[in-house]
């Protein structure tokens, strides 16, 4: 018992060792925004946006892809905790914890395998630290991986204990894990074909009463990918194996599997997004040589049947584990990424576990064999530290947003989704003249992208070029007629021409199309008070606060807008709130400072100018407004 508490807690101090980074990691990535970043129900914590994550079944809205409610609640009670866009770091505490937990439940489920805690233990360490396992802990939306990994790795742990205990209640809890599995990630739907590989080995109990043990999981799987294929075709696209030919799936399957065995021995040149090679055919060196590795890997493993199932189980379990996400099955534009390896893994663990403990027993059998035996754990120690110094500086790249970005376009420079990822962020830093560089880089691999068209056009309308910034809102909006931020650009480049009444109905589309947009409410806001319908405006911004409550503009405006209606003692709270989400907002310490001195409030109106000035420091109009509010100096006599 305290041999396997040792190991436990080395497993935990190793794991957290590795990858306490990450709590200082700001870098976003693709899908961040859809899940929490601009998502109105993570954003709103409460019973009723718990409910509508999982009564959404078919079709989720917030989130275009499949059916996950467990991991948006489990995102939404992070932000209930305090995580914010801005500020991570309970995100990453609840992947990092998730991860340490899971690395415990492989070392559990090995020991109960084969009763060795301390080979158990060497395998969930080297997976603890694994550089490969960076990405679902850093990318906050890969919360999904962790937590149906975590549930995935209770059914087995349940399976197990049942197959030792014979107690019916094991089988049950697992079901209902298998449930909060898919629940997080449907891409855990093969787990019972796993349980059926242990029951081949190392069980070996294959038969057809442990095949009817797995009535009611493989009753859940199936029920899983039905819901998954209705709700990924109808909030996002996929592609059945029979629309894709025969010949580029085994190319797809080839280049795979030799991609993620070759990134697990040696994990260099990782990234969050691995293209399709060009051209993906025979042609291209790389594809061929995978495919050619994969049928030599094949015939290897066929051979090893005659000695052990070992090789040829772990394998099978890490195939069908990733098989959802290998590429016979189209939904995403990446032919491969490091997440999809992290619950599969444990087929090659299992196989590494098995590896070890022949080793140490081989190496009993003689004398110099025994005096092997005590360099297996300064070996396992050893690359133990230079996996965590990998991992160390995998995690690096995760530092902000930018870094990762430029990371990302080094490894994939022809990419037009990372040079349009990469502009988005430049975007937000004011460096217009290179984000659009890198929008037309993304226009010039993929002409039809729509998002680079939004992009692109947004960044010319700050430059005043209203009539590219135009079109190309116009076409961002042609090509995908429900991509509702095309309209709210569309809309903010007119309302900045002067071009109200034109701006309004744009608006009012991105609205129709999300009602949940916060930007294109508070811009609606502005446009109805310019034109003096001050108490819509006033309920439109009042609407963009409920929809993202961390939006200091829509405070200001708010406040603006009780202002003009009379409405002052109001005001002042709204002022007070937009400063407090954006210390540098210069304009709410001006406002709130001419309202409390319209008030005869003249000293709080100064000290609001002052704070203003600490954050701004030589802003005119806070410098200007302080002046004006000081007392003439008294007259001195001429000497």
């Amino acid at each position: 018992m305290a041999a396997r508490v040792a190991a436990l807690a080395l497993v935990t101090a190793a794991g957290v060792v590795a990858h306490w980074p990450v709590l200082s990691a700001r870098a976003l990535c693709f899908d961040d925004e859809a899940y929490f970043v601009d998502n109105w129900l993570v954003q709103n914590p409460s019973w009723q946006s718990a409910a509508t994550f999982f009564r959404e079944v078919f079709k989720p809205s917030t989130v275009g892809g499949y059916y996950q409610p467990l991991t948006m609640i489990s995102l939404m009670l992070d932000y209930a905790a305090g995580a914010r866009p801005d500020d991570l770091r309970q995100f990453h505490l609840t992947n990092l914890t998730l991860h340490v937990c899971n690395a415990l439940l492989i070392v559990v489920l090995l020991d109960l395998l084969f009763g060795r805690p301390w080979v158990a233990a060497a395998a969930g360490l080297l997976f603890a630290v694994h550089p490969l396992t960076v990405e679902p802990i850093a990318w906050v939306s890969e919360r999904k991986t962790l937590l149906a990994s975590f549930f995935a790795l209770w059914t087995l742990v349940l399976y197990v204990a049942f197959v030792r205990t014979r107690r019916r209640s094991c089988l049950v809890v697992a079901g209902l894990t298998f449930v909060l599995a898919v629940l997080a990630k449907p891409t855990t739907t093969p787990l019972p074909v796993v349980a059926l590989l242990l029951d081949w080995w190392p069980l070996r109990r294959l038969n057809w009463r442990a095949v009817l043990e797995k009535i009611p999981l493989l009753a859940i799987s199936v029920a899983s990918a039905i819901i998954t294929g209705i709700s990924q075709s109808r909030a996002a696209w996929v592609a059945s194996p029979a629309e894709q030919s025969f010949g580029r799936i085994l190319l797809i399957l080839g280049h795979n599997v030799v991609f993620y065995a070759e990134k697990a021995i040696w994990p260099a040149n990782l990234t969050p997004h691995n293209p399709f090679p060009a051209p993906l055919d025979l042609t291209n060196p790389r594809v061929l040589l995978s495919l050619i590795a994969t049928l030599v890997l094949l015939a290897v493993l066929a051979v090893s049947l005659r000695w052990t199932r070992a090789a040829c189980a772990g394998w099978l379990i890490f195939l069908a584990a990733i098989f959802p996400t290998m590429g016979a099955i189209g939904f995403t534009n990446v032919i491969a990424s490091d997440k999809y390896a992290y619950f599969p893994a444990l087929g090659w663990l299992l196989l590494l576990a098995a590896g070890l403990g022949r080793l140490w027993d081989w190496c009993g059998q003689t004398d110099l064999g025994r005096n092997l035996r005590r360099l297996l754990p300064v070996a396992v120690v050893g690359l133990m530290l230079v996996q965590i110094r990998a991992t160390r500086g995998q995690l690096a790249l995760w530092a902000n947003s930018e870094t990762l970005g430029r990371h990302m376009l080094a490894l994939a420079p022809y990419s037009p989704i990372v040079h349009n990822a990469l502009a988005g962020e430049l975007l937000r830093s004011g460096r217009l003249d290179e984000a659009a560089r890198h929008c037309r880089e993304a226009l010039r691999f993929h002409p039809q992208d729509h998002k680079a068209h939004t992009n692109l056009g947004n960044i010319l309308a700050m430059q005043q070029r209203w009539e590219e910034a135009v079109a190309h809102l116009e076409e961002a909006a042609r090509l995908k007629p429900d991509y509702d931020p095309a309209y709210n650009g569309l809309g903010a480049a007119l309302a900045d021409q002067g071009k109200l009444d034109e701006a309004i109905p744009h608006f009012e589309r991105a609205l129709a199309i999300n009602p949940h947009n916060a930007d294109a409410c508070c811009n609606l806001g502005n446009v109805l008070a310019a034109r003096g319908r001050l108490e819509e405006a006033a309920s439109r911004f009042a609407q963009a606060i409920g929809l993202r409550h961390n939006f200091p503009e829509a405070h200001n405006n708010l406040a603006n807008v009780l202002w003009a209606l009379g409405k002052p003692e109001q005001a002042i709270p709204h002022y007070r709130e937009a400063i407090r989400l954006k210390p540098a907002l210069a304009d709410a310490y001006y406002n709130l400072a001419r309202l409390l001195a319209s008030m005869g409030r003249h000293a709080e109106a100064a000290e609001a100018l002052r704070s203003g000035l600490r954050q701004v420091p030589g802003d005119a109009r806070l410098i200007a407004g302080l002046r004006t509010l000081q007392p003439p100096r008294s007259a001195t006599s001429q000497p």
